[in-house]
This record gives C-alpha cells, structure tokens and sequence, in this order.
C-alpha cells in the first residue's frame, strides 16, 4: 500500500464524518467514531474494486492484442 492509498482511505473517514455531521449536527463521539472507521473501510473496498476492474481491463486489453497478433499471422 502506499501513500496515496492512505491519503484515500482518510479522505473517506473524514468525508463521511462530515456526512454524518450533516445530517445530525448533536451527533455523539460514538457516531462520529463509526462513520469514520465506515468511510476509511468503505474507500478502502472502492479502491480495491476499481485496482480490480484496472487488472481485468488490462487483461482483456492483452489478450485482445495477443488475438489481434494471431489474426494478422
């Protein structure tokens, strides 16, 4: 993991704070506790989707060549 993927899972924690501030402004330290471990774990699921949707699209995008190079052979 590295720094950016740190970055993105406090940005989700703070973001989902601020969410929850929003929507109830008297929110407690244990509301405010959940939604920031539910924001840091829920970026952290986001980022691994979109890593896994990355890998599969370069697959295909490999395998289409390597068809491609067959094709033309």
């Amino acid at each position: 993991m590295g720094i950016l993927d740190k970055v993105g899972e406090i940005a989700g924690a703070v973001a989902a704070v601020e969410g929850a501030e929003k929507l109830d402004p008297n929110a407690g330290f244990l509301t405010k506790a959940a939604a920031a471990v539910a924001g840091f774990e829920g970026a952290k699921e986001v980022e691994q989707l979109l890593e896994k949707k990355e890998e599969e699209k370069q697959a295909d995008d490999t395998a289409q060549s390597a068809d491609g190079a067959d094709q033309q052979a």
